[in-house]
């Protein structure tokens, strides 16, 4: 197993040497003490702190922190007992697959489906840690790193910066400073990466690759498609969680967007999502390592136009994050129940169903809207997965 530092590559391909990574990269390990002890500081990592170790003084509590010396240790040591703490009072067990098919000593672009904020990658690197693999770098939008405590905490859990606002020539320039940074931390570095298949996480339960992603990954490769997209080395990921962390606050902002033709955020919305989605019972949750596409590029590759390649190779990310995606009991209700059959009563019960339907019902009382359009909105969330996987 390699083990991961954080200060600058000493290899540098050519495709990266005329990129400034400086306002992506994560914090490097001599830069850690300092931010360590800015962390311990905020009112912020105090409230959090009382949340998962109630017992831990605050002196204590800052003597964790500043005793937190890398950003591989913020992850294994810190992050890790944080993230099972949540799991343990929040899930009802976490369970995954797929990654015997994982070599532990090369590095992987792990594209994922998107349902939670925080949990989604967070869940992955407890995951690789547990199992001894090295955790990776993560992508996360830039609206969400604030500046103080959520841009200290991001950057020490190894998250990348992605700027997501701007005019079309300055989102150009970003999406290839992106693509060259991906690219030269899983060559040069030898450094795992995790990013969504979309901007933002599925509202609906339908999990889909942009083929935008797809095309940003492209920008910074060699000519040939197949190479280029070889070199990544892309493993599908699946989190299935039985319960969306934030089904409700998704499908508000689903009935608003469409009732309004626009949603905007609220200021805080992004930190509430989190602490939903840290908060909200999960039920059980389950993470499916796909196997890395290699094999189809030979296939992919046979196509002339390159928007086809794309096309066809987003077509094979889903296709492992649909089959891999773990259906639960309030799938099958759900499903059933959107289209007015019984297709799938072999995989629940009556008191299952029952439960799923209150569920749903206590869920939308407290929305604000059409009770009809905002139950449909709900359902279709958890019964989507289905309809993919068919």
């Amino acid at each position: 197993m390699k083990f991961y530092t954080s200060e600058p590559a000493k290899k540098i391909s050519e495709f990266a040497k005329e990129y400034n990574f400086e306002s992506l990269r994560p914090y490097y390990d001599s830069e850690s003490p300092e931010v360590m002890k800015r962390i311990s500081n905020y009112e912020y990592y105090q409230q959090l702190m009382a949340y998962l170790n109630p017992n831990l003084s605050k002196q204590e509590a800052i003597e964790k922190a500043i005793n937190t010396k890398s950003p591989y240790e913020f992850q294994t040591h810190f992050m890790s007992h944080a993230i099972w703490t949540i799991l343990k009072q929040t899930s009802t067990g976490l369970t995954w697959s797929g990654l015997e098919n994982l070599d532990k000593n090369t590095s992987y672009l792990y594209i994922a489906n998107h349902r939670d904020i925080l949990l989604d990658s967070a869940i992955l690197q407890i995951i690789l840690d547990k199992e001894e693999f090295e955790t990776s770098e993560i992508t996360f939008g830039e609206n969400l790193m604030q500046e103080g405590f959520i841009t200290d905490f991001g950057k020490m859990n190894r998250m990348v910066a992605v700027k997501r606002d701007g005019t079309i020539k300055e989102l150009y320039d970003t999406s290839k400073q992106l693509s060259a940074y991906i690219r030269h931390t899983i060559l040069d570095k030898n450094v795992s990466m995790w990013i969504a298949q979309r901007n933002g996480r599925t509202k609906d339960g339908n999990d889909i690759t942009q083929t935008g992603l797809v095309k940003m990954l492209n920008l910074s490769g060699s000519k040939d498609f197949k190479q280029s997209i070889s070199e990544l080395n892309i493993v599908p990921i699946t989190i299935s969680y039985e319960y969306d962390t934030c089904d409700k606050l998704k499908v508000q902002e689903l009935y608003l967007l469409d009732l309004q033709g626009t949603y905007v955020k609220d200021k805080n919305e992004d930190f509430n999502s989190i602490l939903t989605g840290i908060k909200q019972p999960k039920g059980k949750i389950h993470v499916a390592f796909g196997t890395p596409i290699l094999n189809e590029l030979d296939e992919i590759n046979k196509l002339n136009n390159e928007n086809e390649k794309i096309k066809l190779l987003t077509n094979y990310i889903d296709k492992q994050i649909h089959q891999n995606y773990k259906l639960n009991p309030v799938n099958y209700i759900a499903y059933d129940i959107l289209n007015q059959t019984n297709i799938f009563k072999t995989n629940y019960n009556e008191n299952e169903k029952n439960d799923f339907i209150n569920y749903t019902n206590e869920s939308i009382s407290e929305l604000v809207g059409e009770p009809d359009v905002l139950r449909n909105l709900f359902i279709k969330l958890y019964a989507n997965p289905i309809k993919n996987k068919l």
